[in-house]
């Protein structure tokens, strides 16, 4: 009984993370090649336009499900380890993650050698967030669900909290609290993941996976998933209409309906606000409650990018820079050198001017993530076939 639903779990989850990860390269196409990243925030009421504003925003569903769901795996992976051989993976493993940020990632994004950039951003945050958990995990089960319930709650009681400045002070506050950009002898630092809520939503998470253990029959955690996922949306929809508090920025009247319905989307996400979570966490869980029981080719096709998604991660950066350093040179009057990038990439001043249209942007979109199924397919395969490879549940 407890193997069947273990093989249902790894589906639907699978399933849902491979669609965030498809979503979250629509978010990293855009930010390389359309005109107007350069120029001004997507959510920029002001500024942006509805199809402008819908393409940022589905991406904001990738980071908590990504996070999330990271915590229900890290427990049903305890499910056949001790606390301590779990606790000591995620230790590790969070340490590599972070490594691998401040290295290989970085490089990835910005194509400079001397690292004239540092971002700390959804990696970092991720590892920090298991290192937290390999703590937790030694706690009691009830301890774990309300440390993530005042983390993911609570903190944006700390949002009038500023330190500011280029001091180690304001950095620390950044990593936990307050996304913030340094400049410290010829570095740009950009804290853009303060961990804070993210260590919430990773303890939320664990605590989530107890429902695909053998004690939820398939319509008990249906019935589970219905309820948890239906009542984020309702207390979401709840808190906005009172606009009190849940996010730093209230919601406000526009010059249409359409652009104050978008207002009231318009939840924020450095750091995760309350709503933010409530907005993406809760439709996943819905969204998780209604495909336990699909199996058909493209549930198939997806699921493959949810079973190697730190793979796919890696290439689909390191494809899409490729692929604007290649569109730069060939169909602009720009050199392909512009994106060895020495100023982070939202602020670099050359490339104000550059960029494609909304339509060339969902076009790459299509071509990385088609292009790179093969690899993850050959991956995903190779990870079955060799179990016996510890490095593998590193990548």
């Amino acid at each position: 009984m407890e193997s069947t639903l273990t093989t249902k779990r790894i589906t639907s989850i699978d399933l849902l993370r491979g669609l965030v990860m498809i979503i979250m390269a629509l978010d990293h196409v855009r930010d390389y090649f359309h005109a107007d990243a350069f120029q001004f925030d997507p959510l920029d009421l002001e500024k942006t336009t509805p199809a402008l504003f819908f393409t940022r925003w589905i991406t904001h569903f990738c980071a908590p499900v990504f996070i999330f769901l990271a915590g229900t795996s890290a427990f049903i992976s305890g499910q056949r380890k001790s606390k301590k051989e779990l606790s000591l993976f995620l230790v590790k493993r969070g340490a590599w993650l972070i490594l691998l940020e401040l290295t290989v990632i970085n490089f990835f994004w910005n194509f400079d050698l001397a690292f004239h950039n540092i971002y700390f951003i959804v990696i970092w945050t991720l590892g920090i967030s298991m290192i937290f958990l390999a703590a937790f995990i030694h706690l009691p089960f009830k301890l774990i669900l309300l440390i993530g319930i005042v983390l993911v709650g609570a903190h944006n009681l700390l949002d009038p909290i500023h330190v500011p400045g280029n001091s180690l002070n304001a950095f620390g506050w950044a990593l936990l609290h307050d996304q913030m950009f340094f400049s410290w002898q010829g570095k740009n630092v950009l804290v853009g993941y303060p961990v804070l809520p993210w260590i919430g939503v990773m303890a939320l998470g664990y605590c989530f996976g107890t429902l695909f253990t053998a004690v939820y029959n398939q319509q008990k955690r249906k019935q589970m998933l219905l309820r948890i996922g239906g009542s984020a949306v309702v207390l979401f929809i709840l808190l906005r209409l009172i606009n009190v508090y849940g996010d730093p920025v209230p919601w406000s009247e526009q010059s249409t309906p359409l652009y104050t319905f978008l207002s009231f989307l318009k939840a924020n996400k450095y750091p995760p606000s309350l709503l933010y979570i409530l907005m993406t966490l809760g439709p996943s869980i819905l969204f998780l409650a209604v495909t336990e029981n699909i199996r058909n080719s493209v549930s198939k096709i997806i699921s493959i990018y949810g079973r190697v998604p730190m793979f796919y991660y890696l290439l689909h950066i390191f494809l899409v820079h490729v692929l604007a350093m290649l569109a730069a040179g060939l169909f602009t009057d720009y050199s392909w050198s512009i994106w060895i990038l020495k100023q982070p990439l939202w602020f670099t001043e050359e490339l104000k001017g550059y960029g494609f249209s909304l339509g060339v942007v969902y076009l790459v979109w299509v071509i990385v993530v088609v292009g790179l199924y093969p690899l993850c397919k050959w991956y995903d395969r190779y990870k079955t076939n060799h179990k016996e490879k510890w490095w593998l549940s590193y990548l």
